[in-house]
């Protein structure tokens, strides 16, 4: 649940700009938008499978861009 407390002095807009941060970082729309249909768990599956992937190819990205710095 998102709240924003109005301090004295502060505008609607500065307001307006705090609740929709915050709603932005507790990622309710992402779960939302999760949930709204449903998924085949092979789906899901194969999702977090592409998902593993990718991480670890950006890893090994950041390990071999690492090592190839450290040497000069």
């Amino acid at each position: 649940m998102v709240l924003v407390i109005k301090r004295k002095g502060e505008s609607k807009d500065s307001m307006f700009r705090k609740f929709t941060r915050s709603f932005i970082d507790e990622e309710i729309v992402d779960t939302l938008r999760k949930k709204m249909f449903y998924k085949k768990p092979s789906l899901k599956r194969k999702e977090e499978e592409k998902e593993r992937m990718k991480n670890r190819s950006l890893k090994r990205r950041k390990v071999v861009f690492k090592k190839v710095y450290k040497r000069v």
